[in-house]
């Protein structure tokens, strides 16, 4: 599988008066492979935008290498520029101009024709509100714009750092709907976000990053399996009879205020069922208790030690 994104040993560190230093990525390998939706996690802090900055030439490494289309970056950057889109923070426009002319501006200067910024503003949804200034627009507005600038040069990979912020949920929903078909159409989507039910039902693959380091990688399925309960919730009329026939028949079992949790597979739903059965329970609830991308996330960003370099 040929990789898009290429990241060895990444370090970046910020040196600050006095001699102090602040590690803001520390040692990160990441591989992205090419075609679909990336999903690129992690708290405030963990390094996120640096990692971005170094991959797109913003920011040179302390140590590491990147390399984006097979490219080493920042060194070569220029080589693939015209073959990436990308949205780094809040991105900057003319505010008195319309979305519009700020995208056809941006278009000449590209060598690009006038309809590109047309397509591009039709495909972010802001057809209506295209030949408005710029300062009237929403923060979510904006950040369409901002990812209508990054589809301006037909991209094969964009990457973008919160192309989602300050949308209603419909603009998320939208944003999301976009994102799939830029990836289904083949082209590689590397996408930072907090929004992790967004990233859940958008990403193929994910990053998880803590403190600077990835601590998990892969197809999104597979880093679910990593915080996969095997457990059923159940739910009786009455939870303490429903626990004490389970706890009777050597089912393991605790209650919640609303249901009973067993420590149990799915294949073994029968056997529950037929426990409380015997005591004439009912259930009236039997499901896998499904892990999610935020479980996960939450597991991994909060049960690691703060390494010896950032906690300077």
């Amino acid at each position: 599988m040929t990789s898009v994104i290429e990241i060895t040993g990444l370090r970046k560190e910020y040196r600050h008066l006095r001699g102090r230093s602040q590690v803001a990525v520390d040692g990160l390998d990441l591989e992205v492979p090419e075609g679909g939706v990336f999903g690129f996690l992690g708290p405030n802090g963990s390094g996120k935008t640096t990692t971005i900055r170094c991959l797109l030439g913003l920011a040179r490494p302390t140590a590491g290498s990147c390399r984006l289309l097979g490219v080493p970056t920042p060194e070569q950057v220029g080589r693939v520029v015209r073959r990436v889109g990308a949205i780094v923070e809040t991105p900057a426009f003319f505010p008195t101009m319309s979305g519009r002319r700020n995208l056809r501006l941006l278009a000449r200067t590209e060598g690009i024709g006038a309809r590109a910024a047309d397509l591009a503003l039709e495909r972010v949804g802001l057809t209506e509100r295209a030949d408005d200034p710029v300062k009237a627009y929403s923060l979510g507005m904006r950040q369409r714009l901002g990812l209508a600038q990054a589809l301006l040069k037909d991209p094969e990979v964009l990457i973008l750092d919160e192309p989602a912020n300050g949308l209603d949920p419909a603009g998320i929903k939208e944003i999301r709907e976009l994102l799939r078909s830029l990836g289904d159409e083949g082209r590689t989507v590397f996408v930072s976000s907090h929004l992790l039910v967004e990233i859940e039902h958008t990403c193929d693959r994910v990053a998880i990053l803590t403190r600077g380091r990835c601590v998990a990688a892969g197809p999104v399925a597979e880093v679910l399996e990593r915080g996969h309960r095997s457990s059923l919730l159940v739910g009786v009329a009455d939870l303490d009879a429903g626990l004490a026939a389970l706890h009777d028949a050597s089912i393991p079992a605790t209650r919640n205020h609303t249901r009973l949790e067993v420590d149990l597979p799915p294949s073994e739903a029968a056997r529950v069922s037929e426990a409380l059965g015997r005591r004439d329970l009912w259930v009236t609830e039997l499901r896998n208790d499904e892990v999610t991308l935020e479980d996960v996330f939450l597991e991994l960003t909060s049960t690691r030690s703060v390494p010896e370099e950032a906690a300077r």
